[in-house]
């Protein structure tokens, strides 16, 4: 997917899958890759300008992490 991405002339990979670092050798790659914590749009959404800070920030080749944290989980209660 990378290559059918850099030669379609993109510069920046985004995905939530985290294991893409272990998966992809970016050395010589004119992609980057900025990977999100998670993927669900709804947690996503309020840190677009973090994202978009990162897209223009990152260089060819490199690889970058945006931790976008879970809500707190309600706790469970009997009824």
């Amino acid at each position: 997917m990378l290559d059918a991405a850099e030669k379609a002339g993109f510069e920046v990979f985004v995905t939530p899958d985290q294991n893409i670092r272990y998966q992809q050798n970016l050395e010589g790659r004119k992609i980057a890759i900025v990977v999100l914590s998670v993927g669900r749009w709804t947690l996503v959404r309020p840190h677009l300008l973090q994202i978009a800070e990162a897209l223009n920030a990152v260089t060819p080749g490199s690889y970058v992490e945006i931790d976008i944290p879970l809500p707190p989980r309600k706790p469970f209660t009997r009824s």
